[in-house]
């Protein structure tokens, strides 16, 4: 695969990654979703990827109806991606966001290029635990912990906000290297447009079962196929990606994603991004980055 190719789609998927986060705080405005309402913010995401999954899905059928009906031994394992994708991170995800800033979470969720690092040499002989990533990780963890001392007006450490935002990294990371495994026997399109409606689906019934509601207007319809679009695009980008690249060449791009989120925080949300503190960890984590992936050049796959 082109590394042209691949660095214009990473950037597509992280771009659009990043603009949720000012996305989904003006949809809990929108809404009216209090920082208590944990039924409300999940109805929220479920309705949201349950409509990326089914614009997925209506891609899939209209450019290749014979992919688009998995085989039958598949159900169960697209069941299990889509809780670990959907459902399981972005419970994390949304409570985790309504209790910190947007800049602050997108930070966070940089750990995402961590992690797959760290767990693909269990699942995938190519990628190789090496002393200059684990000193990479340590740097850009230093980054995560910067951004959570006290100063700047940016507060503590909290396990509901900023600690939930860590799973959700997590979660993410465990999904993308399951997705890559899938990959060798489904279509990329219909792995993604599945695992986003069967997770949506069940955010929606947990949403439900919280008494959650939201009432729609204009605004918020418009808002919601907004972000059910840059999840059907991005999801299915990344897990193209995942399919024909090595994991670690991949989470790169994650680093993108903090960037992205706390600028584009900063401008839709005016969230006071012009401290020390955001400096500083943007640094630390850009050079632990560099340090995993500054290694041999290996062709794309």
């Amino acid at each position: 695969m082109k590394k042209q190719k691949v660095i214009i789609l990473a950037v597509l998927a992280t771009f659009l990654w990043g603009s949720a986060y000012p996305s989904i705080k003006i949809g809990y405005e929108i809404f009216l979703i209090s920082g208590n309402d944990i039924g409300s913010k999940l109805l929220f995401a479920g309705i949201r990827f349950t409509m990326a999954g089914i614009m997925v899905l209506a891609y899939a059928a209209a450019t290749n109806r014979k992919t688009c009906i998995p085989p039958g031994n598949m159900w169960g394992r697209l069941v299990l991606l889509g809780i670990m994708q959907t459902t399981v991170q972005y419970i994390f995800f949304y409570i985790g966001l309504a209790n910190t800033t947007g800049a602050k979470s997108a930070i966070i969720n940089s750990f995402t290029a961590f992690f797959p690092i760290m767990l693909a040499p269990l699942f995938f002989q190519d990628d190789k635990i090496t002393g200059k990533k684990i000193f990479g990780c340590v740097t850009g963890l230093a980054g995560i912990v910067v951004i959570n001392l006290k100063g700047g007006g940016l507060g503590g450490f909290r396990l509901i906000g900023e600690g939930f935002a860590l799973f959700a990294a997590m979660a993410q990371s465990l999904a993308s290297i399951y997705s890559k495994k899938l990959a060798k026997y489904m279509d990329v399109v219909t792995i993604t447009g599945y695992q986003l409606t069967m997770g949506g689906i069940l955010l929606i019934l947990a949403g439900e079962i919280g008494n959650g509601a939201l009432k729609f207007h204009w605004q918020g319809a418009a808002l919601l196929i907004y972000m059910a679009g840059l999840s059907a695009v991005a999801f299915t980008v990344w897990t193209y990606l995942l399919s024909k690249n090595p994991v670690s060449e991949i989470s790169i791009y994650n680093l993108l994603i903090p960037v992205f989120g706390t600028v584009l925080s900063g401008i839709f949300l005016k969230e006071n991004i012009m401290t020390w503190i955001h400096f500083v960890s943007i640094v630390l984590v850009c050079s632990g980055i560099t340090l995993v992936n500054g290694k041999e050049k290996r062709h794309m796959r």
